[in-house]
């Protein structure tokens, strides 16, 4: 049995880091079966990151990793009729995803406008968790964001990356269907991470108020929540 390890649900989406998101619907829409762990601790995990999948004896970190591990041992279909120029703008647009994980980590842990609402929601939904554990992972995060660089911008200036990503996003999305027509891909997967993590968060964000200005953002956003 797969058992996939991620961070803790929130705002009714299954993890509340869009890395971990994209895993569980990678793994729905390839109808696998498997198990769902919702850890904080990350001592286990492979470089000290979630999520992870533990397949038998094989333990796979990073989310990409995890995605090439299940295509190359269980072979599902969801990817089979992509062309080369579809699986190099797949990679292309997973970049941007990459890119777009800061402005919304940023909008969560750093942001002294929206943290006491994210930090309430955690400690109400999940209160198991102590409140010094979140403590400690804003200050972690504010070091991250420090030395990636995102940290020195003024908040302004973060979300306009962030929203200069989605922007390019939606103008890939049609008004109907998926990324690559009628059936689901892994990019559906990976876009999904992101945007329900925007779109069903419970906090006003600039992020938030732009995938709400994209009607088709939203749309793929839901249809792939409903798949």
């Amino acid at each position: 049995m797969l058992t996939l390890y991620s961070y803790p649900d929130l705002f009714g989406v299954a993890d509340n880091n869009p890395f971990g998101l994209k895993v569980f619907a990678f793994l729905r829409l390839c109808r696998l079966s498997f198990k769902h762990r919702h850890i904080l601790d990350t001592a286990q995990a492979p470089r000290g990151q979630l999520p992870y999948l533990v397949d038998s004896a094989d333990m796979i970190g990073d989310s990409d990793a995890i995605v090439a591990h299940i295509k190359r041992k269980y072979r599902p279909s969801i990817d089979n009729g992509l062309s080369p120029g579809q699986l190099n703008l797949d990679l292309l647009v997973r970049r941007t995803l990459d890119d777009l994980y800061w402005p919304m980590s940023y909008s969560r842990w750093r942001d002294d406008r929206f943290w006491p609402a994210f930090r309430h929601a955690l400690l109400t939904i999940h209160p198991r968790i102590a409140p010094a554990e979140l403590d400690a992972a804003r200050e972690y995060n504010r070091q991250r964001y420090y030395y990636q660089g995102i940290g020195r911008y003024e908040p302004e200036q973060v979300y306009m990356r962030g929203i200069s990503d989605l922007e390019v996003i939606a103008d890939l999305l049609g008004e109907r269907g998926f990324v690559f027509g009628a059936q689901s891909a892994s990019l559906d997967a990976g876009i999904y991470g992101f945007v329900a993590n925007i779109y069903f968060y419970r906090i006003d964000t600039p992020l938030k108020q732009y995938v709400l200005s994209r009607p088709n953002l939203v749309r793929h956003c839901l249809a792939v929540h409903e798949a």
